[in-house]
């Protein structure tokens, strides 16, 4: 009986409309695919998933005939009349799997085909995604557009609905994943390689997405967003994004103002020196030094804004960039600076001490 209940309740969870509100076994259903490759996949394995619970149901019901049907009976002795061989019978349950794995192959071949086809020369958004510990940038190489995440949060990918958009993934340290669920599609990303991929997103919404390859100690850090849009919502987002003002280094900083110096030098290292001193109530700078050739970095301090929130730096320090940050001044105490794309980097800032 407990076998035939799990097979019922799987049946149940498979056939019922993915999403489906008041649905029995909410926790068995996947929202429903967002890009055209995710639609193909669902479609997929819906038939296999049927074609499973038909063996399935096929072998148990098998297995409960034989085994009422031929049950020892009272008072009946010896065994009953043994049949060895049937040649019909062997040809058809050869047969018949044959034909199932078969079918089940050229459909995935095909599905494959459709969700790994690149088109030789792509016409619409090429995004340039890169990944590092532990955090993603992405370069729109056309628009002139970049976005590098911090915190959990990542940065946000923005692409138009109903157009076939070009990724292209390259890693600058380790192995990571570029996964979104509701598209169905993971792919690694590999240093030293570029693997990309096409993807035509139909609904537009916000989707979330993660690194799907363990890559060290803050990878569950490694979300980012994708906000699909119309065209014209998407082009009136790049118009808006390229007259942003882009953060400079440097800038006319104070005269008097006291220059700290400090070196980011990679993701398990930290920071040198780990400990900073400055004056308090007064002007001051900090000039970063980036020498990680990996991954970028930047300067922040907790708690470091008159409203008791985090003070963070802007614009981020490339490898082998030197960028001079102007924090507020701070009041006597102690506090800690930290890299937003890598909160394990942490020091201790000693104000008036």
């Amino acid at each position: 009986m407990a076998v035939l209940l799990v097979g019922l309740l799987t049946l149940i969870a498979g056939c019922a409309p993915a999403g489906a509100e008041g649905q029995a076994f909410p926790g068995f259903f996947a929202p429903p695919a967002a890009s055209a490759e995710g639609q193909a996949i669902d479609s997929l394995y819906f038939y296999v998933f049927l074609i499973a619970v038909a063996v399935f149901l096929t072998v148990e019901g098998l297995l409960l005939w034989i085994v009422f049907r031929y049950r020892r009976r009272p008072r009946v002795d010896g065994l009953p009349p043994q049949t060895h061989g049937h040649n019909l019978l062997e040809i058809v349950w050869t047969a018949i799997p044959a034909a199932i794995v078969t079918m089940l192959f050229v459909a995935t071949i095909d599905t494959l085909a459709f969700v790994e086809e690149l088109d030789p020369k792509p016409q619409g958004v090429i995004i340039d995604v890169v990944g590092f510990q532990w955090q993603w940038t992405f370069n729109y190489p056309e628009e002139g557009l970049s976005f590098t995440g911090a915190g959990a949060e990542g940065p946000v990918m923005a692409v138009p609905v109903g157009e076939r958009v070009r990724i292209r993934l390259e890693a600058t340290d380790v192995i990571h994943s570029f996964y979104v669920p509701m598209f169905r599609y993971k792919l690694d990303v590999v240093p030293g390689r570029v693997n990309e991929f096409d993807i035509v997103v139909e609904e537009p919404g916000t989707y979330t997405g993660q690194c799907a390859e363990f890559c060290g100690l803050l990878h569950a850090e490694m979300y980012f967003t994708v906000e699909a849009m119309s065209r014209a919502d998407y082009d009136a987002w790049v118009t808006e994004q390229q007259q942003q003002p882009e953060p400079t280094p440097g800038g006319s900083p104070p005269p008097d103002a006291a220059t700290v110096e400090v070196t980011s030098v990679g993701v398990v290292e930290g920071y040198e020196p780990s400990e900073l001193s400055v004056p308090a109530d007064t002007p001051w700078l900090v000039d970063l030094t980036n020498s990680d050739q990996f991954a970028p970095h930047d300067f922040a301090i907790r708690g470091g804004n008159p409203d008791g929130s985090d003070w963070q730096g802007d614009p981020n320090a490339d490898p082998g960039q030197q960028v001079i940050y102007e924090p507020p001044p701070l009041a006597a105490g102690q506090y800690e600076f930290y890299c937003s794309l890598h909160p394990n980097m942490v020091g201790t800032l000693r104000v008036g001490e």
